[in-house]
């Protein structure tokens, strides 16, 4: 692939327009100008199996890194009426998600060895995009399978709520499974915080806080950055633009807009945004998590979908001058790749996989149900307008989305370092 006038966000913030040449599925040359000739040269003398080269002009368009969704619940296996692995990913490159790593509160839990593997060959040739797993702790103490388990982001702990044998309370095996795990993402809210902050500190380890709603939370993750912990902090795009007053519009939005962590005051989102440029949050997750809206209008059902819409509503920011454009690709790509150790992801630099993402940031519009691709079939944000439009998701060289037009179901699960 061959893609010519991209605009760049250069290592300093600054914009410039860059060629880029693709090579195997991964990036091979950055330059101001690569001729066609040169590149067809340079492609088929190193890669004689090929037969065909794609050229894409983007006329001085955004390109920026594929986005790296660290927290999504694609309800493959065991609920697969409100999502699967297919349409998940069919969402995810759409919104310009190219990676995208899968929490374990599934039917059956991924907390044994042989859950995960059933998982993997589920999502095997299924997904249009890449994809990678979070390892579920259990109540009754597996730590001996978390020891064991295999190229996997973290240990999953839900210290406030989850379904079936996930949520984690004895203090004993708490510590047990932070211990035998180099990174551990938790659920935690409010004085949970603070103590899987501590059992972090007592153990040495790494710690993911998902979600992030409220303003002492973040107060916690501060804290715990100024003593030199590894501690990172993760907002979702709703605690972000969605708040008490927009869950109380009307009665569908009530049973709608109703997750875990519930929506918060304007005055936490203005916290959770300034904790966000400030390099105290350190990645946006979407926390998708789907329901069909016939189970949300007749039941409190806490989930809503995310990745569809998670990267044009970060462009919204970017448009109100919320965020930067450098900013958002480092909370959305670099930061989430770097912090659970993905090979060759979340960058646009030679060697890295070819994942990118074509912004228009001319054409916003209003999200509406009738575009939702979700099997769910809503989004929380309708009726809010986009700060862009993705028009095209390329996955390690291919293109897998462009225009509204599904392509290639390449994804493959990634490799994590270490």
């Amino acid at each position: 692939m061959l893609i010519k006038n991209a605009r760049l966000v250069l290592e300093k913030g600054e914009e410039a327009l860059r060629d880029i040449l693709v090579s195997d599925g991964k990036i091979a040359e950055i330059s101001p100008e690569i001729g066609i000739e040169d590149a067809i040269n340079k492609i088929f003398k190193e890669n004689s199996h090929l037969v065909k080269m794609d050229y894409l002009d983007l006329e001085g368009r955004y390109l920026i890194p594929g986005v790296v969704d660290p927290h999504v619940h694609m309800r493959d296996p065991g609920l697969t009426h409100k999502e699967g692995a297919t349409t998940g990913s069919m969402a995810c490159a759409k919104g310009g998600v190219t990676t995208f790593i899968d929490m374990p509160n599934t039917i059956p839990a991924t907390i044994t060895e042989e859950a995960l593997d059933d998982k993997r060959g589920i999502f095997k040739n299924k997904t249009y995009v890449d994809y990678g797993f979070h390892f579920g702790a259990a109540g009754d103490n597996n730590s001996q399978e978390i020891k064991s388990v295999k190229n996997i982001a973290s240990t999953k702990v839900f210290l406030n709520i989850s379904t079936g044998k996930m949520m984690v309370e004895n203090d004993e095996i708490l510590n047990d499974i932070f211990s035998t795990s180099k990174i551990v993402s938790v659920h935690a809210e409010e004085d949970m915080v603070k103590k899987a902050i501590s059992l972090s500190r007592k153990n040495k380890n790494e710690l993911y806080l998902c979600h992030l709603s409220l303003a002492e939370e973040v107060e916690e993750l501060k804290k715990a950055k100024a003593e030199g912990m590894k501690v990172y902090g993760e907002v979702t795009p709703h605690h972000l633009f969605l708040n008490t007053a927009h869950r109380d519009q009307n009665e569908e939005s009530k049973k709608l807009l109703v997750m875990k962590p519930e929506l918060k005051s304007s005055d936490d989102n203005e916290c959770l945004w300034k904790a966000l440029n400030n390099v105290i949050i350190d990645t946006v997750g979407t926390d998708h998590a789907p329901h069909l809206l016939s189970e949300k209008m007749e039941k409190t059902t806490f989930g809503i979908p995310g990745v569809e819409h998670s990267l044009e509503m970060m462009l919204r920011g970017l448009k109100e001058d919320k965020i930067s454009m450098k900013r958002l690709i480092e909370v959305m790509s670099e930061n989430p790749a770097k912090i659970f150790n993905i090979k060759n992801k979340g960058k646009i630099e030679v060697g890295y996989d070819a994942d990118f993402v074509e912004l228009d940031m001319e054409k916003e519009r209003i999200i509406e149900r009738k575009e939702v691709v979700s099997k769910c079939g809503w989004s929380p944000y309708e009726g809010l307008k986009t700060g862009g439009t993705v028009l095209t998701t390329i996955v390690r060289g291919e293109i897998v989305y462009k225009n509204g037009n599904f392509k290639n179901k390449i994804g493959r699960e990634v490799e994590f370092n270490g």
